[in-house]
């Protein structure tokens, strides 16, 4: 991006209009300073009235009543399956899974893919950053399977270090999951080239857009995305909703990882035939509300524009590394705001990130701390835990002010000064 294009063109004071609990003071009075958007972001009122138009309106299950709410429902669940086709650019709706979240995405295909195409001397790439929920999956899977684990090192700084990639992606790889942004180090990777070397190994791709999809734009199509999931509570919709994409070839050939209701076409005595696509991965009762709303929260986003969204973002994240560099003992994980997101993960030395959370709590700085489900990665950084500010658009260059000064308090306290 050229600087031009960095500078911000949202409108802050009214974004922060649309969000009800920015204008809610904490306790005593004080202003709510909210930098935990990593772990949830908070939701525009359009968001919520549309969870409440939800239930008052035409309330009902979904593509089994003929009646007129469920006619109604299902109508507005779908519009929403379209919208985060768009979204994503698939190239057919049918290829949008609703789940409850990134991580049963991540497991569906671990479950449905994984554990009928993998088998033993077969190998998974991963990578040290990953959450949790995009090594677990695979580490069953593996197991289930015989197929094993391969690891692709880190930078110094925190990237993908390319110039080791042809060490463990060979003929043997089956699958490449890595994260489309780090949720710690904030780390933005390069998704099209890990694309076009996996397939040129005939391996598949999995991308846990969880952090990358509310930030910037995605487009499954040109980078040509295997799998990719995201969660909604995330990209400012409600919790309880995810979405899982992949290739319908890849879909069709997979198994169904939930059996029951509604992913059926047939059920005899001894046997079951799938529905077709999505149904087939959509087991039981949707959480409906929640879907339909997500699509509300992708069109608020999406009319802001994510040129918009990333130059604020990129500007709270470059003051955030000018400010807290300048405070003594602390040390900022992840690589320089130009190869990152809106995530600044930092510790101070003599100061436990619990106790950090704590103290900035005082000053109504809202930050998430421990180990961020990412255990290896924080083995690997050599400390148990670190405190994590993450930006959304709605932030203020002032809160990032406002959360140096709550360290600088912090360290006072622990008369570290």
């Amino acid at each position: 991006m050229t600087k031009s294009a960095l500078q911000p063109t949202l409108d802050i004071s009214a974004v922060r209009g649309d969000f009800p609990i920015l204008g809610k003071p904490l306790a005593e009075g004080r202003p709510l300073i909210y930098l935990d958007n990593g772990a949830t972001t908070q939701k525009p009122q359009c968001v919520i009235d549309k969870v409440t138009e939800c239930y008052e309106n035409y309330n009902a299950n979904v593509h089994r009543g003929v009646h007129t709410l469920g006619d109604q429902v299902t109508t507005e669940l779908e519009n929403a399956r379209e919208t985060v086709q768009n979204l994503l650019n698939a190239a057919a709706v049918e290829e949008i899974i609703f789940t409850a979240g990134t991580t049963a995405a991540i497991n569906l295909v671990a479950h449905g893919w994984g554990r009928k195409f993998l088998s033993a001397g077969d190998e998974i790439l991963v990578n040290l950053m990953e959450h949790h929920a995009n090594l677990v999956p695979w580490q069953q899977a593996a197991a289930a399977t015989g197929a094993t684990l391969r690891y692709l090192p880190l930078t110094p700084d925190g990237r993908l270090d390319l110039t080791r990639l042809d060490e463990v992606l060979t003929e043997k790889t089956k699958l490449v999951a890595v994260t489309g942004m780090s949720n710690v180090l904030g780390t933005i990777n390069p998704i099209d080239e890990l694309a076009r070397r996996a397939h040129a190994v005939g391996a598949v791709i999995l991308v846990d857009g969880a952090q990358s999809v509310p930030h910037q734009p995605v487009d499954v199509q040109a980078s040509d995305i295997d799998f990719l999931a995201f969660s909604g509570h995330k990209i400012y919709g409600p919790t309880g909703i995810g979405v899982l994409y992949g290739k319908a070839a890849l879909l069709n050939a997979m198994d169904p990882f939930l059996g029951g209701g509604n992913m059926i076409r047939y059920v005899y005595e001894d046997r079951f035939e799938p529905a077709d696509l999505p149904a087939k991965f959509e087991a039981g009762t949707l959480p409906i509300a929640q879907a339909i709303a997500l699509g509300t929260a992708i069109d608020y986003v999406t009319d802001l524009g994510f040129e918009a969204i990333a130059a604020q973002e990129h500007q709270l994240t470059v003051r955030a590394h000018e400010r807290l560099a300048q405070i003594p003992g602390l040390t900022i994980y992840g690589p320089a705001p130009e190869h990152k997101g809106s995530i600044v993960s930092f510790a101070v030395e003599g100061l436990h990130s619990h106790d950090m959370g704590e103290l900035l709590d005082r000053k109504g700085v809202e930050i998430r701390v421990g180990h961020h489900c990412t255990m290896p990665l924080h083995d690997w950084l050599q400390v148990s835990s670190t405190s994590r500010a993450s930006f959304a658009f709605y932030n203020t260059l002032e809160e990032v002010d406002a959360l140096a000064e709550a360290i600088l308090y912090a360290r006072k306290v622990f008369r570290l000064a």
